[in-house]
C-alpha cells in the first residue's frame, strides 16, 4: 500500500467499500464499490448494478460519475475516485470506465484501487490508467 495517502484519500477508500455493500450483482457475485472526491470535498458513492442483459450492467464507477453530474457537479472538477472490489486482491476499472474517467475528471485526479489485500492497493493517474487516450478537451 501506498504508505503516503492523505486522509481524505483514506476516507474515500472507506466510503468506496461502504459503496461495495450495496451492490446489485446477482449475476456476476462480484461486488465493487466506488467513491467519488468532488470539487468541494462531498463523497458521492457508486455501487455496480448488473442486469441479466450484461451490456446493460453499469460499472460503480460510472455510477458514482453519473450521480454527481445529476446532482449538479461539473465535469472535470472532480478530484480523485477510490474503487473498491472484495474478492479480487486488486481492481482497476474497465476500459469503458476509464475513458469515462479521463473525459469526467479534473485533469490532474488520482485514482486509488484496492481489493482484498490492502498491501496491493495502487494508485493510478489517468494518464497511466489510459496512455495515449483519444481525448477531445
Amino acid at each position: 500500500m501506498n504508505t503516503q495517502l492523505s486522509s481524505e484519500h483514506l476516507q474515500l477508500l472507506e466510503a468506496a467499500k461502504a459503496a461495495a455493500q450495496a451492490t446489485y450483482s446477482p449475476y456476476s457475485h462480484f461486488p465493487v464499490g466506488a467513491a467519488l472526491l468532488t470539487a468541494d470535498g462531498q463523497i458521492v458513492k457508486g455501487c455496480n448494478v448488473e442486469n441479466i442483459s450484461y451490456g446493460l450492467t453499469n460499472c460503480a464507477e460510472r455510477s458514482a460519475l453519473f450521480s454527481a453530474i445529476s446532482q449538479g457537479g461539473q465535469p472535470r472538477s472532480f478530484k480523485a475516485m477510490a474503487v473498491f472490489a472484495p474478492k479480487v486482491e486488486l481492481i482497476s476499472p474497465c476500459g469503458a470506465c476509464r475513458q469515462v474517467l479521463l473525459e469526467l475528471m479534473a485533469a490532474d485526479a488520482l485514482i486509488l484501487c484496492q481489493g482484498s489485500d490492502p498491501a496491493a492497493t495502487r494508485v493510478w493517474t489517468l494518464e497511466q490508467l489510459l496512455p495515449g487516450a483519444f481525448n477531445a478537451f
